[in-house]
């Protein structure tokens, strides 16, 4: 019996040593790891919260201070930095510059309204309550003063992301997160012994170099390597990550903290990665996938759980902290909505979004912890503990006012198509742009798109191959261009047709998929064998009623700096004149750009109403362009290379056309850009034409 007993010791001290052993095996720990990004998120997302806690909870069962499953190892903490990085540049990615450029004093008020009380009073009380030093109580309020849109997918889905509140506190970001992130480098500069009046002018200085050095490098940059590589798509993705992590060494280079340097490449780059396409994407798969729940885990495995448990101390921290952040965002709301004459429910809107608390937060308490010493446990647990609350208490506000907000709207006309067309685009088996026109496509598509994109391609039978031999090898080249539309989420179907006549398959298809506009690439070298585009172009323009957008892109659409829009006298009679100004605005939209609006041969106030009348919002400045033989001087010289020029033009015959129009494909072709899409409206069915307006 003694022999049995002391085997099975002997095999129970293997096996104990052989799990601690494989405790500190890096593919355990990547596997556990795997493991946690997988199953965090999917269990709170069940329970109503949103996934980004998830990681965060596991991390603190399966760190050192609970179950120790997992050693907190120096991997995890250089893929938590690396997270921590990625996380501020998405920040910055996903900040609504073009919203924040049309009312910036709005976003102005609201952002440092909503950051400067909470940081004043939270730095007063939680030096008084809390017994914090003055850095460490600075640092403190700066983290719940600043906000993070955790309930962003609820105004989206109720519609009400373009109310002027809403975008008062989506551009408020922009001031919130950098002042907060300010405040860091001054508290950082400090605690190193440097407290001087140089240290503040050092950190504007600091700040002014590295806002210029990604305004005017990132950007001319990022535009001629897209323009150079943008048929690899994982080419641009790593340009954009070393885009990050060199803003980041200059910020600390500067002694600014590295997450600001990213931050500030989000901004950068923030007009040149249009939402839909293909790279932002890939951005979004990365980080959400890998980077930043490696974040998450890293601050999980901070977290001590014992500290909550052996005493009230964090529970008062992170009460106190909470009531207060709730207690100061709501004024500041209540006094925005009463400067700006909110309603009750736009006030409650503000409030909700503002309290949520996520990526800035957990950033800025990681440094106080780990490098500067000036958080202990307890503020590490009571932050963790105030972004769980808030992620339940935004997204709850939210709701329940935007639902309200929602419901004072006046009732629009049903305008599912027009925010998700769908779109036919016919592909020549030998086109060399045809990535440009796919990406142009999901410009043009819904950001939450379920239509596809149908591609077809028309094969003429004859010719030195066989048809079969033909159809086999466009199938092939067709699968290449699918696989474009999995990687930007976009769906998009493929169908290759035979017939000896490619603008009557074009016209048939288009009709089959019931496509509500056609998307046809035009190589400007052709020789004009029939009118304007071409005999196939022309005759699509003669078979089918439906708007047709003809492109010519001699730069990637995302590298698109402005928009100038063509509108000639008496378009605006045409019965598909307010479905074309709606994807021009939303061509504008998605591109984060102005529109430059020349109205040739007429008064622009008649036009400027129009615009306005259409739903989708875009900025515009209006011209009068008295005739058509100053139109192309005058774009000659106001247009640059990365300008993208669109013309709404009738067909021949159709009400606003003017023969004027038919050369002018040809002369814009030769113009700086050498990018421009000429929109040929809709004819007929004037009541659809009708979803695209707003009812006031």
């Amino acid at each position: 019996m003694v022999p049995v007993v002391t085997a099975l010791a002997v095999g129970g001290t293997l096996l104990l040593s052989r799990f601690e052993l494989l405790l500190e095996d890096p593919v355990f720990v990547f596997t556990i790891a795997m493991v946690a990004f997988l199953v965090g998120p999917l269990f709170v997302e069940r329970l109503g919260q949103p996934g980004i806690v998830g990681p965060v909870l596991i991390g603190a069962v399966i760190g050192p201070h609970a179950l120790g499953i997992v050693e907190h190892s120096d991997a995890i903490v250089l893929l938590g930095e690396v997270g921590l990085i990625y996380l501020l540049f998405t920040v910055g990615l996903e900040l609504d510059l073009q919203g924040f450029k049309e009312a910036p004093e709005n976003a102005a008020l609201f952002g440092l309204t909503s950051f400067f009380l909470p940081f004043l009073v939270g730095t007063v009380g939680t030096m008084a309550v809390l017994g914090l030093d003055l850095w460490a109580a600075l640092l403190l309020s700066s983290v719940f003063a600043s906000h993070t849109l955790l309930a962003y997918p609820i105004v989206n889905r109720l519609g009400v992301t373009k109310n002027r509140a809403v975008t008062a506190v989506f551009g408020g970001i922009l001031f919130t997160d950098t002042v907060a992130l300010a405040v860091l480098a001054i508290v950082s500069g400090t605690v190193r012994g440097e407290l001087s009046a140089w240290l503040i002018v050092q950190v504007v200085l600091s700040l002014a170099t590295l806002f210029a050095a990604a305004w005017f490098v990132i950007p001319p940059i990022s535009r001629r390597f897209f323009q150079t590589f943008s048929q690899e798509s994982y080419f641009e993705f790593l340009f954009v990550m070393v885009a990050i992590f060199a803003a980041a060494s200059l910020a600390q280079l500067l002694d600014l903290a590295p997450i600001l340097g990213a931050f500030v490449a989000g901004l950068a780059l923030n007009r040149l990665v249009p939402r839909g396409g293909t790279l932002v994407n890939r951005i979004e798969f990365v980080g959400n996938a890998f980077f930043i729940p490696f974040f998450l885990l890293h601050v999980g495995m901070l977290v001590d759980p014992g500290v909550v448990l052996d005493g009230p101390r964090t529970l008062q921290v992170a009460g106190f902290v909470i009531g207060l952040m709730l207690v100061t965002k709501y004024v500041s709301a209540a006094l925005v909505a009463a400067v700006q004459g909110y309603t009750a429910h736009e006030r409650g809107v503000t409030f909700g979004l503002s309290t949520g608390q996520a990526a800035a937060a957990l950033a800025i308490t990681l440094i106080g912890y780990e490098r500067l010493g000036l958080f202990g446990a307890e503020i590490l647990n009571a932050v963790v503990l105030m972004v769980l609350v808030t992620a339940i208490v935004s997204p709850w506000l939210t709701e329940r006012y935007a639902t309200r907000l929602a419901l004072e709207r006046d009732v629009e006309s049903d305008g599912e198509s027009s925010t998700d067309p769908t779109i036919l685009l016919p592909l020549s088996h030998n086109a060399e742009l045809q990535r440009r026109l796919l990406e142009l496509a999901f410009v043009l598509k819904d950001d939450e798109t379920t239509e596809p994109v149908h591609v077809l391609t028309v094969v003429q039978p004859g010719g030195d191959r066989s048809t079969d031999e033909q159809v086999a090898a466009v199938r092939e080249e067709l699968a290449e261009v699918a696989a474009v539309g999995g990687a930007a989420e976009v769906p998009v179907h493929t169908e290759t047709r035979v017939n000896h006549n490619v603008a009557s398959g074009i016209s048939q298809g288009a009709i089959e998929v019931q496509a509500d506009q056609i998307l046809m690439g035009w190589d400007a070298s052709e020789t004009f064998g029939h009118r304007i585009f071409g005999s196939i172009i022309d005759q699509v323009l003669d078979r089918t009623p439906l708007p047709v957008l003809i492109s010519r892109l001699g730069h990637p659409i995302n590298t698109t700096r402005r928009l100038f829009v063509v509108v000639p006298n008496g378009v605006d009679h045409h019965e598909g004149f307010f479905e074309a100004v709606h994807l021009v605005k939303r061509l504008a939209a998605s591109l984060g750009v102005g529109m430059t609006v020349y109205v040739v041969e007429g008064r622009t106030h008649p036009f400027e109403r129009l615009f306005d009348f259409v739903e989708e919002e875009a900025s515009a400045s209006f011209y009068s362009i008295t005739r058509w033989d100053r139109l192309v001087p005058t774009l000659e010289s106001r247009t640059d290379e990365d300008d993208l020029i669109v013309t709404i033009s009738p067909r021949r015959g159709d009400v606003g056309w003017t023969s004027e129009l038919d050369d002018l494909p040809a002369r814009l072709a030769d113009l700086p850009p050498h990018s421009f899409i000429t929109i040929h409206p809709r004819r007929g069915e004037p009541e659809y034409d009708r979803q695209y307006l707003r009812i006031e």
